[in-house]
């Protein structure tokens, strides 16, 4: 008797062992299903987001360059103060980028470049602010200045 008594218990832990196996592998196999699922969509999510900054950092340098053109424009047709505003907040932005460092719209390169440019600052918003039409001219070579320095990426 003491025989199938060690037999049964033998067979009863079998039997607990193989269920809690099963268990085992059915989280198993749902969290692999989880993985499966969740793995290609992150890294889908981290491309997308990537993707994103490169737009927005795009986007801001475009609204920036767009900011000069609009003051090199009104400087043109004789609007000095509107021009005066745009070429301030130009002035002011490209000076904020400048401070970001590598964090910013600018690679090295251009803010070293952008120095030359910056000088011009203080020059064409006083002949804004004096409504002198040489404002348009100096205002005109900013912008080519800028331009061949940022290229759009």
């Amino acid at each position: 008797m003491a025989d199938e008594e060690v037999v049964e218990t033998t067979v009863r832990a079998a039997g607990g062992s193989n269920a809690l196996t099963k268990w085992l592998i059915r989280i198993g196999l749902l969290l692999l299903a989880f993985l499966l699922g969740f793995v290609p969509m992150w890294l889908s999510n981290r491309q997308l987001a990537a993707d994103l900054v490169a737009r927005e950092k795009a986007l801001h340098r475009s609204r920036v360059q767009n900011t000069l053109t609009a003051a090199t424009i009104y400087a043109r047709r004789g609007e000095y103060e509107t021009a005066r505003q745009n070429t301030s907040t130009f002035f002011t932005e490209i000076r904020a980028e400048m401070d970001k460092g590598d964090a910013g719209i600018l690679s090295e390169q251009e803010r070293i470049g952008l120095n030359r440019v910056m000088a011009e600052r203080d020059a064409v918003i006083t002949l804004l602010s004096r409504n002198d039409p040489a404002a348009a001219e100096r205002l005109s070579n900013v912008f080519v200045d800028y331009a061949g320095l940022v290229s759009n990426k």
